[in-house]
């Protein structure tokens, strides 16, 4: 009968330790999250854990674990959107290759050249195009 009464709790301590493993070795975000929303995800984490503590004060201990189950959850969170784009990942296959918008390999200080021939022909087409329109 013991094993049947703790056997939520080693069900939230796997859950916990996959959520915890998952947020360090899942490949990272292709997009980096603003500093503001990963602070509003830890300040989340920090009311959970402060939510929890009074929980166990009152003496619901099965609240706590869950109120700081949820906090770990999105602390868990947090870690992983902070990552970003990971150094050690490989790039994306879209960065393989130059794709038509960018037909120019990069210049020697990594900056891409300019066909300013190109860009004159294309001005020049756009400003007869938006003319022939007005009336």
């Amino acid at each position: 009968m013991v094993f049947e009464t703790d056997a939520w709790k080693l069900l939230l301590l796997v859950g916990l330790m996959t959520t915890v493993v998952m947020s360090l070795c899942w490949a990272a975000p292709r997009r980096s999250v603003p500093r503001s929303d990963l602070y509003a995800l830890v300040l989340t984490g920090v009311c959970l854990y402060t939510v929890g503590g009074f929980a166990l004060f009152l003496h619901r201990q099965a609240l706590a674990g869950l109120v700081f189950a949820a906090g770990i959850v999105v602390c868990a969170l947090a870690v992983w959107l902070s990552r970003g784009v990971d150094s050690e990942d490989p790039p994306p296959p879209d960065d393989e290759h130059p794709t038509e918008d960018d037909p120019t390999p990069p210049g020697p200080d990594g900056l891409h050249t300019v066909d300013w021939d190109q860009f004159e022909r294309a001005f020049r087409d756009y400003a007869t195009r938006d003319r022939a329109r007005t009336p």
